[in-house]
């Protein structure tokens, strides 16, 4: 069976992908995550010890799943989703990946909008330079604005009760200098012609990753001969991956696969 990996992104648990596993298992897939180092395993014991996680970068979080893909059967298949979707890009630029799929990927090295909305959804991280070394956590009404704002009010809370967790304010901090530092460790190699394929996601009402910052990635990988999608579902925010509608994406995700050759 093809293994697919799982990346989750800033403020979801690991456990926010189940129901994505469980579907591409039943197709044939064999399905894994690993979480961000020193996450524990389930959403309660997150909460209660968020500094765990204090420490993780972008570049411990990469090679931690680096090492988890090693220890595959084969090269997988990567589903990421918000910074995961970063991670996931850039593993397959590194040749560890057979395919990918990136939703609402956060931005890396090169890609210049910063919609204002962007700034508001993290600046529960940025208003204090300290949380460089801390983990962070959202309100239930900055999870709305920054996830869930096409849901309703209901959703939006079971959603943050059920997956919301404390995450390192290190990568966001890491990825706003980006474009400054010489060697970030958000940079991701979009000419890597050799790479499986690619499928960037967007939603359009998604503020936290707004759709200019996803067309912004699909446009530096036009120098490279590799294949890369691009799709948009137009009233989706940042939770399309964890709300009422995630089974369409995940669907679309493994006819995706599927029409490029990624089959179990």
């Amino acid at each position: 069976m093809t293994p697919v990996l799982f990346i989750h992104g800033l403020w979801l648990h690991q456990t926010s992908w189940a129901p994505w596993m469980e579907m591409f298992a039943a197709e044939g897939y064999d399905p894994y995550t690993a979480g961000w180092p020193g996450e524990p395993d389930t959403v309660a014991e997150a909460r209660a010890n968020p500094e765990a996680v204090a420490d993780a970068g972008i570049d411990e979080i990469v090679e931690h799943h680096a090492k988890l893909i090693a220890t595959l059967p084969s090269k997988p298949i990567l589903i990421g989703h918000s910074f995961g979707g970063m991670f996931a890009q850039r593993l397959l630029g590194e040749g560890l990946a057979l395919g990918a799929v990136a939703i609402d990927a956060a931005q890396f090295k090169g890609v210049l909008p910063l919609p204002l909305s962007a700034l508001h959804a993290t600046f529960p991280v940025f208003r204090n330079p300290s949380n460089k070394r801390h983990a962070v956590s959202l309100t239930a009404e900055q999870f709305r604005y920054a996830f869930a704002g096409a849901v309703t009010e209901e959703e939006s809370a079971e959603l943050f009760d059920r997956c919301a967790i404390p995450s390192p304010g290190k990568p966001l901090f890491e990825a706003a200098a980006a474009n400054f530092s010489p060697h970030s460790p958000a940079t991701v190699d979009t000419r890597n012609a050799e790479r499986g394929p690619l499928l960037l996601v967007m939603g359009g009402q998604d503020k936290t990753v707004p759709e200019a910052i996803t067309k912004a990635e699909y446009k530096k990988y036009r120098d490279s001969g590799a294949i890369t999608d691009l799709r948009e579902y137009p009233d989706r925010a940042h939770s399309l991956t964890i709300d009422h509608g995630w089974s369409e994406v995940a669907r679309d995700a493994l006819t995706w696969l599927a029409g490029h050759g990624l089959r179990p």
